[in-house]
């Protein structure tokens, strides 16, 4: 595939389950869209009316336990970054997400369910040179005891990510990714979102975890891991946050040159430093990869998400 020029998928594919928070049954379906879409989601099932939103950041409006979207009216879709991932992993640009629920399926916890539809559907290459975001200089944010950061990084997406959990079972775990299909469809794609057995009944009362089950959740008690088939990998944990790094992230709008940072965080901080990007005008640009012969020591990371040299397409200043 040439990823100089922007992809969508060829054809529509399906996939059924039910949320992780909601508990209720719902059908996804990803399919094709035009040059510069982006991610768009469309909700049916609202009273005969199907609302669209964009997923950026500009759309988020909750991210307790999942990163939801929706619009003036309200919340449409929870749960998103999941597919989101699959689809930013995968290197496709534009995609329509059809969701007939409020969330979107937790299938098995993971975005491997979702990297097979993408693959069922097929990726096209399509006419117009692919776009970056480009991170021109570090952007930082501290919450607590957790901090995030994106700095400039003009070889691809470089994600490095760092846990620290008081169960002993988890503990401090690290990982770093150069983004890449064949790397995200091996090492993080398939590893399931995660929990704490005396989380459960604090979030059952907050009306969150309703679905969720050994079948789509990792859950450890203080002493050891419930889930009689174990582990995908030995640090499923830290690989499934670069998972939620990866879709919170690719509501950027554009994928990303830039390195990310993330100690102890998850949704609201990935949402958070994000957002403090998107609102300093002099720390990005909106870039266009044009085909150039790639250097051995980039293969990696183009073999992912970007095909060659970059040429300024436009300043952060012109919208």
């Amino acid at each position: 595939m040439k990823f100089s020029r922007q992809t969508t998928l060829r054809a529509q594919a399906t996939v059924s389950g039910v949320g992780v928070h909601s508990g209720l049954p719902v059908n996804l379906t990803i399919g094709p869209a035009p040059v510069d879409a982006g991610f768009v989601f469309i909700r049916t099932g609202l009273d005969g009316c199907d609302r669209e939103v964009q997923a950026t950041a500009t759309s988020v409006i909750a991210t307790d336990f999942a990163t939801v979207l929706g619009d003036r009216e309200g919340p449409l879709v929870s749960t998103a970054e999941h597919v989101l991932a699959a689809l930013r992993g995968m290197g496709v640009d534009n995609a329509t997400i059809e969701i007939d629920g409020p969330e979107v399926p937790i299938m098995d916890g993971s975005a491997a369910d979702f990297v097979a539809a993408i693959e069922q559907a097929g990726i096209i290459t399509q006419s117009a040179p692919r776009r970056f975001i480009q991170v021109l200089k570090p952007v930082q944010v501290a919450m607590g005891d957790s901090f995030g950061e994106l700095r400039p990084h003009a070889a691809g997406f470089r994600a490095e990510v760092e846990i620290d959990f008081a169960n002993p079972l988890i503990g401090r775990q690290k990982y770093t990714l150069d983004l890449g299909a064949e790397r995200f469809r091996r090492e993080i794609a398939r590893a399931r979102t995660f929990g704490l057995m005396c989380d459960v009944a604090r979030l059952w009362g907050a009306g969150f975890a309703l679905g969720a089950s050994f079948e789509n959740s990792v859950v450890f008690d203080d002493t050891r891991l419930l889930n009689t088939d174990g582990l995908r990998y030995r640090d499923e944990c830290v690989r499934h946050k670069m998972l939620d790094v990866i879709g919170d992230l690719a509501l950027a709008g554009l994928p990303l040159l830039a390195a990310y940072r993330s100690v102890r965080g998850g949704h609201k901080l990935n949402h958070a430093v994000l957002t403090a990007l998107l609102a300093d005008r002099s720390a990005w640009r909106v870039v266009e990869g044009e085909a150039a012969r790639r250097s051995r020591t980039h293969a990696e990371a183009g073999s992912g998400i970007m095909g060659g040299m970059i040429a300024p397409a436009y300043g952060p200043d012109v919208s």
